[in-house]
């Protein structure tokens, strides 16, 4: 089945009768404000003022059903704007009450705006009747929260990546230290993060505690923990290479106790990583289709935990196309007349999933060999080659479909299905 974003629009303002009562909130930290309209735009009854509690969203529910029956509405579309993580429990408020919830593009709001008064001017007030007229007139999409596994991915991927954004800032630090007080260090231990050299750097970071110690002494520490793998060379190297260092030589004790600092974040996170992505396996483990999904050449754990965190449950998508349009990778082009302009992507989606499936695809045009051939195919085609960054975009989107067929069908990863398009190229010129 092919989607269509002309039929879809079409089902959204089909969904707004003339018995649906249309509400528009802007959101905020603390207040909110809410406004309703009917199908024609016509404001019904005063707006709502509301906190965000309790008491605030249940006046909230208390004033539609008022307005509900005094226009004699038989239905509720309740819409926002979606700014910040402010929204989540009033979604999740009404989605309990059965309250239909559906957002707004921010973008949409800032350019409509002018269209309610002809004037720039931006307020709460003003904000909530912009958002339920674009409602009315179709101009909204409807939210997935996530929910059980789903909602579990989520949390632990954002985490995750908020974790290794600290974890790759200790790494850098680390290598700073090196590069001032024992620049030579890492000709000796060509990985830091190994068991050995982490002993060495907890027992005697500095050059000066490294010649004070010896040789044999450096080693004798070593074996206390590590029984293979280093010997008496590999301490005599660095004994050497800690005798003609020209580290920094003032400041050594404040410098052991930075160094010794660093060490303990560094494990701190490591260890929050290693957790996070245990449960991540246990969650991947309980939902339909991953496996099948990790079986392909150059995918992993993060990819597909990440993909399903920002996607959410497959089934509610009919097609693949839907979640392109989601990660903003379908392509738009401003023509005019003659004129016709360069095609590239939206970016009206998820960042976050976009950068997550070019992380993927930059190593699978190299070890995948049904995504290299797409990638040769596509950038020395003969009509119409795409430029490698071109070629890049188009395997996302391939790899989008990918992941929803296997996901939804429950199929084993098929690399004939994959290069379906290459093989029909070669076919037409073997006829040819």
């Amino acid at each position: 089945m092919k989607y269509k974003m002309k039929q879809k629009q079409n089902q959204r303002i089909t969904r707004i009768t003339e018995d649906t009562l249309v509400i528009g909130a802007d959101i905020a930290k603390k207040i909110h404000v809410a406004r309703a309209v009917d199908f024609r735009g016509i404001e019904l009854g005063k707006d709502c003022v509301f906190y965000n509690d309790q008491e605030g969203l249940t006046r909230l529910v208390t004033w539609m059903k008022e307005l509900q029956e005094v226009h004699l509405k038989t239905d509720i579309v309740f819409g926002i704007e979606p700014t910040g993580h402010y929204w989540f429990p009033l979604a999740a408020f009404l989605e309990a009450r059965d309250i239909k919830i559906v957002i707004v593009n921010p973008h949409h709001v800032n350019k409509s705006k002018e269209l309610e008064d002809n004037s720039p001017t931006k307020s709460d007030y003003k904000d909530a009747k912009v958002i339920a007229d674009l409602i009315r007139n179709g101009k909204y999409s409807e939210p997935k929260l996530p929910a059980m596994e789903y909602a579990e991915l989520r949390i632990l991927m954002n985490f995750r990546e908020k974790v290794m954004v600290n974890l790759n800032q200790v790494k850098a630090r680390v290598h700073n230290w090196f590069d001032r007080y024992f620049p030579e260090y890492l000709s000796v231990f060509k990985d830091w993060e190994g068991k050995t050299s982490l002993m060495t750097m907890r027992q005697f970071p500095t050059p000066e505690e490294i010649v004070s110690t010896g040789a044999r002494g450096v080693l004798a520490h070593w074996k206390t923990e590590v029984k293979r793998g280093v010997g008496i060379k590999r301490a005599e190297k660095l004994f050497a290479t800690a005798g003609i260092s020209i580290g920094l030589t003032e400041g050594l004790r404040a410098a052991r106790l930075e160094l010794l600092s660093l060490l303990d974040q560094y494990e701190l996170f490591s260890k929050q990583v290693e957790t996070t992505m245990k449960q991540v396996m246990d969650i991947l483990s309980e939902i339909p289709g991953t496996m099948q999904m990790l079986n392909i050449p150059g995918v992993g754990a993060v990819t597909v935990a990440g993909f399903l965190a920002e996607v959410g449950d497959l089934s509610h998508y009919d097609h693949g196309q839907q979640i392109i349009r989601l990660a903003g990778l379908n392509l738009k082009e401003n023509s005019s007349g003659k004129r016709k302009g360069k095609t590239g992507i939206t970016k009206r989606g998820r960042s976050r999933l976009r950068a997550l499936l070019f992380r993927c695809v930059m190593p699978m045009v190299a070890k995948n060999e049904e995504f290299k051939a797409l990638h040769k195919y596509f950038t020395t085609r003969s009509q119409n080659p795409l430029k490698k960054k071109q070629s890049l975009i188009a395997l996302c989107g391939k790899l989008i479909r990918v992941l929803h067929t296997l996901g939804t069908k429950e199929i084993e990863y098929n690399a004939n299905e994959v290069l379906g398009p290459v093989r029909q190229a070669q076919l037409q010129q073997i006829a040819a």
